[in-house]
């Protein structure tokens, strides 16, 4: 139809796990035409008809590891129009990263060298990178921003970030053509407020929001707050919670970033979070008011590799991103306790 623009289209690799199925949804919402890639080893491809029934739009996933570069290479050759790239797809448990440093090694870092390589093979320049706040480690500087000098990571999970940036920057510099958004994301909490999708880890939880709201629930008998002796307020550790749909706007934004010629490198880096702290306590009390559920919770010791504090400087991502978290931790807590209820029922 004369006048009506194409749909920009963006593969999303790990589109079935949590902050990608979060993610599609907000890139259909603005116009994009999506298709994922996700082996489904830690997700559910069940999320794609929960998108489907929010959007009223099929997203097709290819089952596909991206370890396996011929069957990457067949994504590409069936979808000569991908316009550009978000990068989730990744291991990402710290502590199983401890336990198997070669599987992280090889499955994060061997799935970015194939899905970059591809893309420069097929002429695919605009990639959003998925990276952490882990790679910034035990800062001496709070908040951290974008040029806070990186301590040694914590564990190998957190180094495959560290070494995903460092692969994409040193890529950028030799291909001037090729651009690189890195979204550092603080910690990723919340549900859709339809209250039908949300974190739905197969494996235990161990992110304090699920934890909070499967104890409130019933799920877990009690929970424990690691460490009442940190240098902070309360005694417990300090995070930047940030909601999931607030993470996934900033991905939007990451892509009209670059498909409005904005960036002055083409490699940029950009730190996503609330811009404060709250402590371990603080979130139980805001879950508490927020939905009138009492938590049966003890304080236990300290827990090995926990940093006692860490929260973003925000400011870079709001000036040239434009962008702005709308949520706080009450909506954060009361969207995942919706979501909570709803999964229950299941």
């Amino acid at each position: 139809m004369m006048g009506q623009k194409t749909k920009q289209k963006i593969l999303v690799t790990g589109g079935c796990g949590y902050i990608g199925s979060h993610t599609i949804i907000e890139l259909l919402e603005n116009g994009y035409d999506v298709i994922s890639v996700d082996n489904l080893v830690n997700s559910d491809e069940n999320v794609l008809k929960t998108i489907k029934k929010i959007t009223g739009q099929r997203v097709k996933n290819y089952r596909t590891n991206l370890c396996n570069k011929s069957s990457l290479r067949q994504i590409f050759e069936k979808n000569a129009d991908i316009a550009g790239v978000i990068h989730f797809a990744a291991l990402k448990s710290v502590n199983e990263s401890v336990q198997k440093p070669v599987l992280y090694f090889q499955n994060n870092m061997l799935g970015l060298l194939n899905l970059v390589e591809t893309m420069l093979e097929f002429g695919v320049n605009d990639l959003i990178f998925s990276s952490s706040c882990s790679v910034y480690g035990e800062s001496k500087v709070l908040p951290v921003t974008e040029t806070t000098p990186l301590e040694p990571p914590q564990c190998p999970y957190a180094r495959t970030k560290v070494m995903g940036e460092e692969i994409l920057s040193d890529v950028c510099f030799t291909h001037q053509n090729f651009r690189a958004v890195v979204l550092r994301y603080f910690n990723p909490a919340g549900a859709h407020p339809s209250a039908t999708m949300g974190e739905n880890p197969r494996n235990v939880a161990s992110n304090l929001v699920p934890v909070i709201t499967e104890t409130a629930i019933g799920k877990r008998n009690s929970m424990t707050v690691f460490g009442s002796d940190y240098d902070t307020r309360d005694g417990s550790c300090v995070r930047d919670y940030i909601h999931v749909m607030d993470l996934a706007a900033a991905h939007v934004k990451a892509l009209q970033f670059l498909s409005e010629n904005k960036n002055t490198s083409n490699f940029e880096l950009f730190n996503l979070g609330i811009g404060s702290g709250v402590t371990v306590l603080e979130a139980i009390f805001a879950f508490e008011k927020t939905t009138g559920q009492k938590l049966n919770y003890q304080i236990g010791p300290r827990r090995a590799g926990d940093v006692p504090a860490v929260f973003a400087d925000k400011s870079k991502s709001t000036k040239i991103l434009g962008w702005e978290p709308k949520f706080g931790i009450e909506e954060i807590m009361e969207s995942a306790w919706a979501w909570e209820k709803t999964r229950s029922q299941g």
